[in-house]
């Protein structure tokens, strides 16, 4: 069972304004993937605070971590550039196909700043903030997670 951590990155739903729809779609989609979600996380557009929760998620063991939220264009939107801060390497494939896709069903798919990122031996990925936008993307990518995982985990794949 794939350890994974979640994280909502949202001012207004760490602040209260609203509930957080995102991470339990995530959740969801996980547990219906047959992962453990092992940790859980929500926190403001701020670098520090999404940095933190990730290296947080990392230390109790996920392998996977799915963030939620600020891979739009609006100006608090920060979460790639704080992944990109603390990653080892980007992953371009996985923002690529995303946004590729999801094309098919939105043409607001192109200002998508979504993508996947290996922070350590774990897989970062990055998905958009609309809870449907983010388990979809996280559909169309789904193959090829166990196998990267795997890889990162140092973890013989047969390949």
């Amino acid at each position: 069972m794939l350890p994974c951590g979640i994280i909502t990155i949202s001012d207004r739903a760490s602040r209260g304004q609203y509930d957080d729809l995102g991470g339990p779609a995530l959740r969801a989609a996980a547990v219906g993937y047959g992962w453990q979600v092992a940790a859980e996380a929500l926190v403001p557009d701020e670098r520090s605070d999404i940095q933190r929760a990730i290296r947080l998620q990392i230390n109790q063991g996920c392998q996977l971590i799915l963030t939620t939220g600020g891979t739009g264009v609006a100006l608090r939107d920060v979460t790639p550039e704080a992944v990109r801060e603390i990653a080892d390497r980007e992953i371009p494939g996985f923002g690529e196909a995303m946004r590729m896709k999801s094309l098919a069903i939105t043409s607001n798919a192109i200002l998508s700043r979504s993508l996947a990122a290996v922070v350590g031996q774990t897989l970062v990925i990055c998905l958009p903030g609309k809870p449907s936008g983010a388990v979809e993307c996280l559909g169309f990518v789904v193959g090829a997670i166990p196998h990267c995982v795997k890889v990162l985990q140092q973890v013989p794949t047969g390949c």
